[in-house]
């Protein structure tokens, strides 16, 4: 067990190479190798976390799984999720990101494999609530890797790239699974995103490297002469010292509540949008898909623009751009659910929400409070801000679930559905994460 802890471990620092120029080029392409390994590769494996979303109806509609227990199945996921991202989050800060990645994103495959077989509430909640520890890997991972090779100044373009991995993998949940499930069945919603799920974690781990200095690099924020540098590795306060003091930062704890509350909205859209477009506008499975695609795909730009939005316009301060984004958030949910029932409107409004939601996502779920905290506890942060970030998203699916199944009236072989109490529990979180994120205006970057 010691060895199998030890080969997870960061490696040794290498001896320091003395040639810029091989510096230069090492740090070139191995920045490139790892940003397209933590945001390719999350995305394709946050398949693996999606694809309940996908099958609900279907599920319900079989008699499989009422809408009361897919809400039960799919919060053990967000509360094994909540727990494994706190713990991995400060394993992550020790960890060789390499085989931490690769190793987590095998085990999630095989949880998908696995889920369709599953056709009884007690098993299909075990397997998913396994899926959702070894997803927790994936956020605090990625983070550590990013923040080793990209410095404090670039940090809000690179995060801003990163986090469109969660749309990438939303968006071809809801187009590829769709299509999968549509033609082959319910199972396929799980083995499809299983079998590329398997091939991510091999290209992960052929294109990830641990830290620059097991390479003999040098630090990247002396690399790039980064002015928000911060105490080298040799400073006497320890890593795990400087893990707990973010605990002692009040505004860690108020990000941590406006991302949570930012979650419930999001993975309520993620997990029953499907459902409503399906049963509320009576799109098919597809073109349902097709339409929550699009939010994922302005999604990808919201993440960019947002990390160059306040990079540039606002100086690297977040909190402006948190209420430009919420904003444009609210009035997309605005038209979804209360605009005009054509297509293009609600195109619209999936725009502006995916382009508000995801900004929003990169802010608070992660870069905001990376920004205000030590950087060598970046994964620490993470996991601290990941716990109540899916306990809020663990919560929104049993109260979403318990609220549409409360509000289903069933007619012979027909369900009849009022989402009106469910939408406006999701756009009251939205609103309080605005209110939250708000409060912390004048909270600056550390530096």
């Amino acid at each position: 067990m010691k060895r199998l802890i030890r080969s997870f471990a960061t490696g040794s620092n290498a001896p320091p190479l003395t040639e810029a120029d091989e510096v230069d080029r090492l740090y070139r392409s191995n920045r490139i190798r790892v940003m397209l390994a933590i945001t390719i590769g999350y995305g394709l494996i946050y398949m693996c976390r999606l694809a309940i979303g996908v099958v609900k109806k279907p599920l319900i509609d079989e008699g499989i799984f009422t809408p009361a227990e897919l809400g039960t199945i799919g919060s053990a996921l967000f509360y094994t999720y909540a727990i494994g991202k706190l713990t991995n989050g400060f394993l992550a800060d020790h960890a060789n990101a390499r085989r931490f990645l690769a190793a987590a994103f095998l085990l999630t495959a095989i949880c998908n494999l696995m889920m369709g077989f599953a056709t009884t509430v007690w098993l299909a909640a075990l397997l998913w609530g396994l899926n959702g520890w070894f997803q927790s890997f994936g956020a605090p991972g990625g983070v550590v890797a990013m923040t080793a090779w990209f410095s404090n100044s670039e940090r809000g373009r690179a995060y801003g790239v990163w986090s469109t991995a969660h749309s990438i993998g939303e968006g071809l949940t809801f187009v590829v699974v769709g299509g999968l499930v549509t033609l082959l069945g319910w199972r396929w919603g799980y083995w499809g995103p299983g079998f590329i799920g398997l091939i991510t974690a091999i290209g992960v781990y052929i294109l990830l490297q641990d830290r620059p200095q097991t390479l003999g690099l040098p630090p990247v924020n002396e690399w790039k002469n980064d002015k928000y540098a911060e105490a080298s590795e040799d400073s006497p306060r320890s890593t795990v010292a400087l893990q707990f003091s973010i605990l002692k930062m009040p505004a860690i704890w108020v990000v941590a509540l406006a991302s949570a509350t930012t979650y419930v909205t999001r993975y309520g859209i993620n997990s029953w949008g499907i459902l409503y477009l399906q049963e509320a506008r009576g799109y098919s499975l597809p073109m349902a898909g097709t339409l929550l695609m699009v939010s994922t795909l302005a999604g990808i730009a919201g993440a960019v623009a947002f990390g160059f939005t306040s990079d540039k316009l606002f100086n690297a301060r977040r909190p402006p751009a948190n209420l430009l984004f919420a904003i444009l958030e609210l009035i997309g949910l605005g038209i979804i659910f209360f605009g005009p029932t054509n297509t293009p409107m609600l195109i619209v409004g999936m725009l502006l929400f995916g382009m508000g939601l995801t900004g929003l996502v990169t802010s608070l779920g992660g870069l905001f409070g990376v920004d205000i905290a030590p950087k060598r506890a970046a994964g620490a942060v993470m996991g601290v801000i990941g716990v109540f970030s899916y306990l809020g998203a663990a919560i929104q699916e049993q109260v979403s679930g318990i609220l549409i199944d409360r509000n289903m009236v069933v007619s012979g072989q027909h369900r009849i559905y009022d989402f009106g109490p469910v939408i406006w529990f999701w756009i009251g979180s939205s609103v309080l994460s605005m209110v939250l994120a708000a409060s912390l205006w004048r909270t600056k970057l550390r530096d």
